[in-house]
């Protein structure tokens, strides 16, 4: 490991780690659906594209080559957790016969030799996003196989899988030191290229090998050249993700995965400030309710980030954008060490992830939306394969070790995760809930010796309130760290119960739509003038977003009157059945609603409707 920095946290890896309830049902869905069906060997049609009799002849530009590289990332961390003796042979016998079809340059893409990378394009014309004068699609292939050759390593531990991974890189670095800018080969203004950013950083972190770092940094430093993109400068100096390039939600959330494991790699507090910046403003103004980027309101594009501030509740949530933010935010929980992204990801995994993904494993919502109909994707869209991506970033990131060998839970759900420690050896916690569908939790701590050490538990953002008690004494008042973490601390012997109580609360949550007419007036002074507003409101309940369906059985929004009583008068939390609480809305003037847990209301079913956000009636207007 070639980091510069001290890590605030260490991810744990996935063999240690086993998650039940909703995470592992997920888990269980995404190994039987969607990673053993779509890809099992080299017939597969995913992979049979980079056969060489296909690939001499392919001038398509297309985008499928990407399905390699994320099924062998997904795969391979399955594998990684153990007990998956199937996906371990398929994983190996298609890793091994990609690797077969790897030229002599280190070529593993599927485009004929006139339509690759390494080959100087024609200059390109002015589009609305900058897309290449000979669209293809080569880098962002190398990148995703890139990814997935390390992660096969990492699971199989066979140094062939890295080896083919260092030829892809070494090819690209002789590309782009030979002239070649890597933003004229993707489109977004090259962002679909420097997303090669992200392997080139890991390559280093894993060798040590200066020779990545370079390429890492050649990547950047192109990124930064082009006017339109300037991802470095344009993020220093506070600039909205939606104007950045085109605001590609998906590209740009994964060229600051890349940007964070450069920082990891150089610790250049500038990265860092960058990353910062940028992280910051998607989390206050571009995230649904269920933790997801969205967009798509009011542009050509569904997949890039709405101006600031833009509310919309049939915007577009693409699952590929949410693999990368939950990626980033991975990356920056092991840097910082702090809750705040554990906390993203918990929202987002529970919410828009779960959400898009059908109980069966294998059928995806390449879009969902907060107020929309559920539609499953076909086959061949990018989507499925990242939302089986992101599933399997769950283990990782639900537990950790601080800095200083303090326990962390990142997660809440049932479940278990062993880690060591110097003086306590093999400590395993293990947590018993129904989390999420209520904040009770027992959290039992067994250490393999006596040892003092601290225990971190996470304080969601959504809870008003926490009670911890350990063996049945309450804590009382505890403050909560620098790294957004309660810390217990005490000698743990085995069998010691932490008792963890979040009060769950319906909360209402209100936005509007608000288009606000600016000028100056002819003595210069500013005029502003607000000329629409739709008000919403929506509905959660601990970390869930809770929905409703289409209502009276048709309609897709009705306009609603909130009574003026305190909402605990009129939102009743009915019985738990195992999948949520029912919760029932009293409104004026019609009949009660019914909301449950937005990811499965209409059964989780395609052509099912979920409307998250009400209309509210127009202030000032009440009915009569």
């Amino acid at each position: 490991m070639s980091a510069a920095i001290t890590y605030g946290q260490q991810l744990i890896a996935p063999a240690s780690v086993q998650l039940g309830g909703i995470f592992g049902d997920m888990l269980s869905a995404n190994r039987s659906g969607r990673l053993s069906t779509f890809i099992v060997d080299e017939t597969s049609p995913s992979i049979s594209i980079f056969g060489q009799a296909h690939k001499q002849q392919n001038q398509e530009g297309d985008w499928y080559g990407e399905h390699a590289g994320k099924w062998l990332s997904a795969t391979a961390r399955a594998v990684a957790q153990g007990n998956q003796p199937q996906l371990a042979a398929n994983l190996r016998r298609v890793a091994d016969w990609l690797i077969s079809q790897q030229d002599a340059d280190g070529y593993l893409g599927n485009y004929a030799a006139d339509r690759r990378f390494t080959v100087p394009q024609p200059p390109k014309p002015e589009s609305w996003n900058g897309e290449p004068a000979l669209r293809t699609w080569d880098m962002w292939t190398h990148s995703y196989l890139l990814l997935g050759f390390i992660e096969t390593w990492r699971a199989l531990g066979d140094d062939s899988y890295l080896q083919a991974a260092c030829r892809i890189a070494d090819l690209c670095f002789d590309t782009l030191d030979g002239g070649i800018d890597i933003t004229t080969l993707g489109n977004h203004h090259g962002m679909s290229a420097t997303v090669l950013l992200d392997p080139a950083a890991d390559l280093y972190l894993i060798t040590g090998n200066p020779h990545y770092l370079a390429l890492a940094e050649k990547v950047l430093e192109q990124a930064n050249a082009n006017p339109r993109l300037a991802l470095l400068d344009k993020a220093l100096a506070g600039e909205d993700p939606a104007f950045i390039a085109t605001g590609k939600a998906y590209q740009l959330c994964w060229n600051l995965v890349g940007l964070a494991k450069l920082y990891k790699a150089t610790g250049k507090p500038a990265y860092q400030s960058a990353i910062d910046n940028l992280w910051q403003r998607i989390a206050q103004h571009h995230l649904t309710l269920g933790g997801g980027p969205w967009g798509g309101v009011a542009h050509r594009s569904r997949e890039v980030f709405n101006a600031p501030k833009t509310f919309f509740p049939q915007a577009y949530v693409e699952t590929c954008s949410v693999l990368a933010w939950m990626q980033l935010n991975r990356e920056l929980l092991a840097i910082t060490g702090h809750a705040r992204y554990a906390d993203a990801i918990e929202r987002t995994a529970y919410n828009d992830l779960l959400g898009a993904m059908a109980p069966n494993g294998e059928d995806w919502c390449y879009y969902t939306f907060p107020n929309g109909k559920r539609v499953h994707t076909t086959y061949w869209r990018c989507c499925k394969s990242s939302g089986a991506m992101a599933v399997e970033e769950l283990p990782q990131v639900a537990y950790g070790l601080a800095a200083n060998g303090d326990m962390r839970v990142n997660l809440y759900g049932p479940g278990q995760a062993t880690l060591q420690h110097p003086q306590a050896g093999q400590v395993t916690l293990v947590q018993t809930t129904t989390y999420p569908f209520a904040g009770r939790i027992e959290l039992e701590v067994q250490p393999q010796h006596e040892a003092a050490f601290g225990v971190g538990i996470r304080v969601p953002s959504w809870a008003a309130s926490i009670e911890l008690c350990i063996n049945g004494i309450c804590q009382g008042e505890l403050g909560t760290g620098s790294d957004g973490f309660i810390t217990l601390q005490r000698t743990w012997q085995a069998g010691d119960v932490v008792s963890i109580a979040l009060p769950m609360q319906p909360q209402l949550h209100h936005a509007a739509n608000i288009n606000v007419q600016e000028s100056r007036a002819p003595d210069g002074s500013p005029v502003a003038q607000e000329v629409l507003r739709w008000e919403y409101v929506g509905l959660t309940y601990g970390p869930l977003v809770y929905a409703t369906g289409l209502i009276d059985g048709y309609k897709t929004e009705e306009t609603v009157i909130l009574p003026d009583a305190p909402p605990s008068q009129w939102l009743q939390v009915g019985e738990d059945a195992g999948e949520g609480a029912v919760i029932s809305m009293q409104l004026q003037c019609r009949a009660p609603l019914q909301f449950v847990p937005w990811y499965r209301c209409g059964g989780r079913q395609h052509d099912a409707w979920r409307l998250a956000w009400l209309p509210l009636v127009p202030a000032g207007i009440r009915a009569g």
